[in-house]
């Protein structure tokens, strides 16, 4: 299975299980490589109810924010969008460097239609200052090839989609939301053109330096690409814009293009993809299967214009089944018949020399989630949905099937068919019965491994062991299979007491088991061999997760000579190279060492070095086949930062028996993204809240700003509360100070632009140690966050204390409305983005909290802002999208908060942007909230630049109109 090696800045994250045991399957992020991603094709078939933390406590957010955690089931896929923080993106202020494809027609029509106005309807845009920035042009995404030798630069559309884009219609089935033209996800990103660029080259690289992929129709849309496993071809998937003059939209197309001549032709004759749950994957180096529309797929099925009868939801046996707020969830039997329609898909293998060939149909249609090759292409790993569906619960705990094939998709060994599971526990640490994280051995041929719990999936229940790792030979199984025996039963490889979160392979003699256990933040490693089952699994790690600064770091790996990715050994002994954050009270300071694993001693071989902020992560010097790592000759990409300047990578080499030679490569050269904000003053803070606890955030001043000579600024603060079990690690420092500043189209330091100063990510711990249940306190360690922050900056004498305002999206802007209504006194105005105000609406837990309301109605009520609206005073803006799909977020939230803020004669006003999700990406959308937001602040927290047609109904008089209801 081969990966792709991403060329951005990511320093890995501590002890990642998931990122360790999945990186070759999908890790779009990091410098490790993985699959691209567009769209949410996240597969949650075997998830926890709970957030996605609960089974990989690892997967904490990380503080350096560039590690994605993706699912368990896309090994050798395709590679569709990457986000913008996800790749080492810097956009140009100037212009597109050469190289990069320009927009098409319609997509600069797009651009040119948006309805922005400046009269007192309509979408509105944002002052020249935020615009500018906002705007600025992306830069490419780059990959490697497997054997190192190229890049494909990857060229990105204006990162802002128009508003008619994000207009289509969309179908919302069991959580998952289907664009019906397309068979596909809705909304995906996208690439505007492809180029390979050798090896060596400073890349963006000029347009006389690459090869570009031609051949496919000018103007289309790219998602999907990959590299073969031997980087001979690359596949990619084209569609159609549909904007004015473009071809008819429809399901996407699949094409191949030679790596050498950048010449594409399509595959699959005239069928189309049906991606909705996967697209492709590789099976060997000139052959893929792929999940295509059937060929007698008929019209969609027609809604009865009479309902057949009322919608009945029965629990008669009185069984008890507690679910979280799920979205977007089937309705009717009509639903259920149009999710399986647009998810049915035939599953084809094609030979991509065949140029001819429509494929081989190897399976009949069904609702393929995963189709994965073995290492040695062999056999396939193959899930499918099956009814009964549920009218409570995600597609993600709906009945599926899980077998592995051969390559001619005869049936190898039946692994399990789960049923449907609606009655998973809210708590953390729960997950489904059955086989879970069902995956190949990396370092094997064709062996699966998977986990099964043995505490019926219920963290209550208390059983030893609590998790086993079984693997099954699919070489065996197909032997068995063909002489007519019996199914070879799984092998017992490996039991956890905690909760298993996975294993990293190396060979018989070395592998990684993860165990972690949430509401101690413990986590343990073992070292055991895979192949000698009678030797006892040995501690190698046992210790707090939450505590950066113990973080050993997470070990590298290396790629196989059949593509796959195992734990690199060095030097073929039983030693590792550890990357890790290296945090410490200074800041982190990322670092590489050299660990033995039978002494546990380690060797420091690198580590960053102040005024950079730099991070070491691919080997590549893993690409002569299967011979060992060496120290002396060790190549890995390195990333590179500062304050002021924009992440670059670089190759470096480690030379010498003891690696003591070091030297570099610059292989990037990105421009700053906005120059006018590249000499803005950074400083990251640490001060103490009443109860000792210590606190971080990072202050940003406007370039030029002197403090003696400006006087205090209008301050944003802009925060996100997090959980913990102790004082010493709420209290850690997880930033740097050199680390370079990347600003979203939505972020707070924007406002730098504007003369503001700006408190980003300012800690705000709730911290239960114990038995205790952290938001039993919530209110009072917020509100003693808040107090601590904003009286230290109004200390340092760079803020105005009747000018500061609190911000925040999502549990941030839940955040944010609780403060002002606790704390009026610290804040002049707040503004909520897509939050959730009334915790009664999400009954069965939410973010952290696994007690129910009935188990906790007191902390229920006193946490939600909802019932203080007859406390607030001071000016709240609330802005949702109108389709939010995420879990407790409905846009019922914020619709109801403002009817009770307005009931109470609060100052508020409510922004409802059409067609928008959770987080917010047409352009019109995104250009509006940042008026909203600049208005609001210059209106009641800041230099009082409002505009003359910024209409509240305490001016609607004077401008003769209104805004009310």
């Amino acid at each position: 299975m081969h990966r792709l090696i991403v060329l951005c800045c990511c320093i890995p994250n501590a002890m990642n299980i998931a990122s360790r045991q999945l990186r070759h399957k999908c890790q779009p992020g990091g410098l490790n490589a993985g699959r691209f991603n567009a769209g949410n094709t996240a597969w949650p078939c075997n998830s926890s109810s709970s957030s996605s933390s609960a089974m990989r406590p690892h997967a904490l957010p990380n503080p350096t924010r560039h590690v994605s955690q993706l699912a368990p089931s896309l090994r050798r896929r395709a590679v569709a969008m990457v986000s913008r923080r996800q790749m080492l993106l810097a956009a140009s202020a100037s212009q597109q460097l050469a190289g990069l494809s320009t927009a098409t027609a319609s997509q600069q029509q797009q651009q040119q239609q948006a309805p922005l106005t400046a009269s007192g309807s309509g979408y509105k845009q944002p002052p020249k200052e935020i615009l500018d920035i906002v705007d600025a042009p992306p830069q490419p995404a780059l990959t490697f090839s497997p054997d190192r030798s190229k890049i494909l630069q990857l060229s990105r559309p204006p990162s802002l989609p128009p508003i008619f884009d994000i207009s289509r219609p969309e179908l919302k089935l069991a959580g998952v939301r289907i664009d019906a033209e397309q068979l596909s996800r809705s909304r995906m990103s996208y690439y505007t053109g492809l180029c390979i660029v050798p090896a060596g080259t400073i890349v963006p690289a000029a347009e006389t330096d690459t090869t570009p992929i031609t051949g496919y129709p000018a103007g289309s849309w790219i998602n999907y690409v990959s590299w073969s496993p031997d980087g001979k071809h690359i596949t990619f998937t084209t569609r159609s814009p549909g904007g004015p003059g473009d071809p008819p939209r429809g399901p996407l197309q699949l094409w191949v293009a030679d790596a050498t001549t950048g010449r594409a032709r399509p595959l699959l004759g005239s069928r189309r993809l049906n991606t909705v749950f996967d697209s492709y994957s590789w099976m060997d180096d000139n052959t893929l299967v792929a999940a295509v529309l059937p060929q007698d797929l008929d019209q969609p099925p027609t809604k009865p214009q009479v309902p057949p009868g009322p919608k009945i939801q029965d629990n008669s046996s009185g069984k008890k089944s507690q679910n979280r707020t799920w979205t977007d969830l089937l309705k009717d039997e009509h639903d259920g018949d149009m999710f399986e329609y647009y998810g049915t898909a035939e599953l084809v293998m094609v030979d991509v020399r065949d140029q001819d060939s429509e494929g081989t149909i190897i399976a009949p249609p069904r609702m393929y989630t995963e189709m994965d090759g073995s290492p040695d292409g062999q056999f396939m790993l193959v899930s499918w949905l099956t009814r009964p569906f549920s009218l409570a619960v995600p597609a993600g705990r709906f009945p599926v099937t899980v077998q592995v094939w051969d390559r001619r998709g005869s049936l190898v060994h039946h692994i399990a068919s789960l049923p449907l599971a609606e009655d998973i526990p809210i708590a953390f640490n729960s997950c489904r019965t059955g086989p879970r994280a069902v995956s190949w051995r990396d370092d094997k041929p064709a062996e699966l491994s998977w986990i099964e719990a043995q505490d019926g999936g219920d963290p209550e229940v208390s059983v030893s062991p609590r998790d086993v790792v079984y693997t099954l030979d699919a070489a065996a199984a197909a032997a068995a299979s063909s002489n007519g025996s019996s199914q070879v039963a799984p092998q017992v490889l490996a039991t956890t007491d905690l909760r298993c979160g996975g294993v990293s392979w190396c060979d018989g003699d070395l592998a990684l088991l993860y165990e972690s256990w949430w509401k101690t933040r413990r986590s343990i490693v073992y070292t055991f061999a895979p192949g000698k089952p009678q030797q006892e699994k040995q501690v190698l790690f046992d210790r707090s997760y939450e505590d950066v600064y113990s973080d050993p770091g997470s070990p590298l790996s290396r790629r196989t000579s059949n593509g796959s990715y195992i734990l690199a050994k060095i030097d073929g002994q039983r030693q590792l190279l550890m990357v890790g954050q290296g945090a410490s009270p200074e800041g982190n300071r990322p670092f590489l060492d050299l660990l033995n694993l039978d002494t546990k001693e380690t060797r420091r071989l690198w580590q960053s070095s102040p005024p950079y902020l730099e991070g070491v992560g691919s080997i590549m010097s893993d690409n002569n086949d299967d011979a060992p790592i060496t120290l002396d000759g060790l190549k890995l990409l390195l990333s590179r930062e500062s304050a002021h300047e924009p992440p670059q990578t670089y190759m470096v080499s480690f030379n010498g028996p003891e690696a003591e030679n070091v030297t570099e490569q610059k292989l990037t050269n990105f421009p700053h993204p906005y120059p006018q904000l590249k000499d803005m003053q950074k400083e990251v803070l640490r001060y103490k809240r009443t109860d000792g606890v210590d606190l971080t955030g990072t202050l940003y001043l406007p370039p030029g700003y002197n403090a003696q000579h400006d006087g205090p600024l209008p301050t944003i603060l802009w925060a996100y509360p997090r959980e913990y079990k102790s004082k010493e690690a709420a209290g850690q420092m997880r930033r740097s100070p050199h680390q370079f500043s990347g600003i979203g189209s939505l972020s707070p330091t924007l406002w730098l632009a504007r003369g503001y100063a700006v408190l980003d990510g300012p800690t705000f711990p709730i911290v239960a140690e114990g038995d205790e249940e952290p938001n039993d306190t919530y209110v009072e360690q917020l509100t003693a966050s808040a107090e601590a922050a904003v009286k230290e900056l109004v200390a340092k004498g760079v803020t105005d204390p009747a000018r500061v305002s609190v911000g925040g999206h999502s549990y941030g802007a839940f955040m944010a409305a609780n403060l002002l209504a606790h704390c009026p006194q610290l804040f002049a105005a707040a503004i909520a983005r897509s939050g959730a105000y009334n915790r009664t609406l999400t009954p069965f837990g939410f973010q952290s909290e696994e007690r129910t309301l009935w188990q906790a109605p007191e902390t229920y009520s006193k946490m939600s802002p909802f019932m203080m609206a007859d406390r607030f005073s001071k000016p709240l803006l609330l802005i949702h999208g109108e389709e939010d799909n995420n879990t407790g977020t409905f846009p019922l939230q914020s619709e109801r908060f403002f009817q009770a803020l307005k009931g109470h004669g609060a100052p508020a006003r409510l922004v409802l942007l059409p067609h928008e999700g959770h987080g917010y990406r047409a352009r019109e959308s995104v250009l509006h909230t940042l008026y909203e937001q600049d208005q609001w602040l210059e209106k009641y927290a800041g230099h009082g630049r409002t505009d003359p047609d910024y209409i509240t109904n305490d001016n609607a008089d004077e401008q003769g109109s209104s805004t009310s209801e």
